[in-house]
Parts: C-alpha cells; structure tokens; sequence
C-alpha cells in the first residue's frame, strides 16, 4: 500500500472504493486540461481588470456608519463591471443571498402592472414566494407585478414559438435561470442563453434579459452579460467570492439596471452612495482574485462525480462527458435513503463539523424537506465542498463545490463509501 492509499485509508475508504476511484481519474486527464486553461483565461481577465481599475491597499480597508466615499466598495464594483463587461455594478455584504439578489434585481425593475417571464419553466424553489407562485408576505403578485412561464421542450431545449407567444404588451423582465436548481433538466451554454436572449430582443427590444448566474461564474470564458443579458446576477458565496467572502451577492449589468436596485437596496435619492463595507473588502477582493482556480476545482469534483455514478447505472446530469457549465452536478438515487447516505458522506469529509449527521428539516423557502451537508468554513456557502436535495421523488442529490480538487476528491469517495457501508452499493459493483 503506497502513503497516499494508507492516509486515504485513515481516513476511511476503503481500498476498492479508491481504486475505483483511481480507474475513473485515469479517463478524465484531458477533461482537467481544459478546465485549467480556462481558468488560466479567466484568472488573467480577473487580474487584468483590478489592475486597470488600480486596485490598491487602500481598497482593502473597510467602512463603517454610512459608508460615503467607501473607494474599497466603489473600486470593487468597477471591477465587477469590467470582467462581466457591464456598464455598471453592485456588489454589496448587504445583499444576503442569491435569492435576495434576484428579488433585489426583479423588485427594483419591475412596477405593478408589469409583467415577468420565465422562458426556461419552473424557477428556483425559493423564488416562488419571491414571484408569488407561492403566496409570501411582499411577493410581486402583491404588488400587481404578473407571473408567466414557458416550459421547455422534453429534450430541454427551449419552446421558441410558446415564448413568442407569452411576450406580450405587458412583458417587462424576461427572466433566466442559468443553472438547473432543484430539477433534472441541463444547464444552459452562455450560447445558449445569448441565442434565446437575442430571440426574444428581436421580438420586443425594449424588454429586460436578466439572467440568474449563480453557480456558473468563471466556468466558461464568456459571461451572459457577454451575450447580451441586461442584468446577471449571483451570490458571493457561491463561485465569485473563492471560498472567502462570508456573505454577498453582486448585481452587473445596465446602468439604469443597476442604479433601481441600488435604489431599492438603500433608499430612493441615496442609491450607492451609502452601505459601509464594514471591514470585509479584504475577503471579497482576495476570494474574487482566487475564484477562477476554486471554481475549477469545484468543476473537475464534478467531473469526477458525473463519470464515478454514471458507471453504477445511476441517472446523472450532466453526465460523464458533455460539456459543463455551471458546478452542479445532479445524481438521481431514487431513494431517500441513498440521499441521506451521500449526503451524510460528503458531510464526513468536511474540515468543519465532520462529526455531525445531516437530516433532513423544512427549511425556509422550500415546500419538502431538504437535507443539506455542509461542513464549511462560511456558514451555507456551496462553492465549499456541499451537497443538498429536497426529500421528495426522484430522490435526486445536488453535489456542489470543493475548494480544492483533492477536498473534491476525498468527498465525493467519502460519498461512495457511505452507501457501501450503508449496504446501498456492492463493493463487487466497484470494478471497470
């Protein structure tokens, strides 16, 4: 047994769960080549634009009180613009979440009478309340802002004449979810979002293309904002914040775009002259600096995931060898049991909390239980080593994250071991 099988026996896997996982890795080398050369692209365009916005040490330094004049903040949202190419940013610790940026972005450019679309079928499960397919307390439906979608097509690829037909008169925003979220559907190409965004442009050009961008951030060299989304819009506790921003999310697009939701974020007449940075631009500069290697990492553990799964006959999306282009990677057990197991593996693997067993709860903004394994240094963050599903058929598991592709690695081993040792999986099943 060589040092490297000895320590990942240590640490509990179990030899023909990592020689499994060797013949695996042996496939994916020329997969890994590429994603470290677009890393490469993306962690110069990264640099490039700090130093064209002349990002110094004074930047660094936080705010308090009203946080006028805040050059870190101010500096930090000029180079957000320049590497999604926008006219503008926000980029603020006071948006919460990847919901609250989302609902900060429709809630700011939408107004009562207005009409939302969804070309792309069902959003994200918390953003039914934000829409008011769920009736919540300040949804738009409340404020007479109305909700329309058009599912896709079987194979996942757009209706084109059902999305002619939803545009209409009171078509405001156009809505587009990058990511799969809670469904076995795939995620979407930046070209293929710029395809659907110019068809709809050519049908009413004056309407909003805001695209949801959580989890796809640096996974491609071009952005959505590349392609012609008037708003793209993420967490910073998911790709661009690196594993270091503890809390976030950032708003890149059209000037008006952004200024209505500065708007709504402070207060009307104020805008983005106020919100301190209150100490934490350091982890916001440094997580971004980092973001472009941290989601290639996180992409090659999915890789690694799609393709270990794919060859014990499990559904997986993507699977094994199709192009990536967010980092989530779905597998679909088909029982709550082996969700719990995975999940409960991927928890073991943590450098934080390792020692808790995840169950599943209602969880705000969800409609089943969810069942979360996150052992992470920032409390939720899922471009750390996480997994999570909604307790409820397919029984299908979202695998997301790892800093590091060795952590990535160790997970996603640590994930096979527990169905083994749950008896889900044959060790006699583990051989190419």
């Amino acid at each position: 047994m060589t040092e490297i099988e000895n320590m990942y026996a240590q640490m509990g896997i179990d030899r023909e769960v990592y020689a499994y996982g060797e013949a695996i890795l042996k496939r994916l080398a020329g997969r890994f080549q590429k994603i470290d050369k677009i890393a490469e692209y993306n962690q110069l365009k990264v640099v490039k634009a700090m130093q064209e916005c002349q990002v110094s040490e004074a930047c660094l330094l936080g705010t308090t009180g009203y946080g006028y004049n805040d050059l870190g903040r101010d500096t930090l949202e000029a180079v957000y613009a320049k590497i999604f190419h926008t006219e503008d940013a926000l980029v603020r610790p006071q948006i919460t979440c990847g919901t609250h940026a989302l609902a900060l972005a429709l809630m700011s450019n939408l107004r009562p009478g207005d009409e939302l679309l969804s070309p792309v079928g069902k959003p994200y499960d918390t953003l039914e309340e934000v829409i008011g397919i769920r009736p919540s307390k300040g949804s738009l439906a409340e404020y007479g802002i109305s909700y329309r979608q058009v599912d896709l097509r079987e194979d996942g690829s757009f209706d084109y004449e059902g999305i002619k037909e939803a545009i209409g008169p009171r078509t405001r925003l156009v809505t587009i979810q990058r990511s799969k979220g809670y469904q076995t559907r795939p995620t979407f190409s930046v070209e293929q979002i710029g395809e659907l965004i110019a068809f709809v442009k050519k049908i009413k050009p004056d309407v909003i293309c805001m695209v949801d961008n959580c989890y796809g951030e640096f996974v491609e060299e071009k952005e959505p904002s590349d392609v012609g989304a008037d708003m793209v819009v993420g967490s910073l506790i998911k790709n661009p914040g690196g594993g270091l921003a503890p809390i976030g999310g950032y708003i890149a697009g059209t000037k008006e775009c952004v200024e209505n939701a500065a708007f709504r974020l402070t207060s009307p007449g104020l805008g983005k002259e106020v919100g301190a940075s209150l100490g934490i631009l350091k982890d916001f500069y440094q997580g971004l600096f980092l973001a472009p290697t941290v989601t290639a990492s996180a992409l090659k553990s999915a890789i690694f995931a799609a393709n270990l799964y794919e060859r014990l006959d499990f559904a997986v999306i993507p699977n094994g060898s199709e192009s990536r282009h967010d980092i989530i990677q779905a597998v679909t057990f088909g029982t709550p049991e082996a969700v719990i197991a995975f999940c409960q593996g991927i928890q073991a693997a943590a450098p934080v909390d390792s020692h808790v067993t995840p169950e599943g709860w209602d969880m705000p903004g969800y409609d089943s239980k969810v069942i979360m394994a996150a052992g992470a240094f920032v409390s939720g963050s899922s471009i750390e080593l996480s997994a999570d599903a909604p307790l409820k058929p397919p029984y299908a598991v979202y695998f997301q994250g790892g800093l590091t592709w060795p952590h990535g690695k160790f997970g996603i081993l640590k994930s096979l071991q527990a169905l083994v040792n749950k008896g889900l999986l044959k060790k006699d099943s583990l051989k190419l």
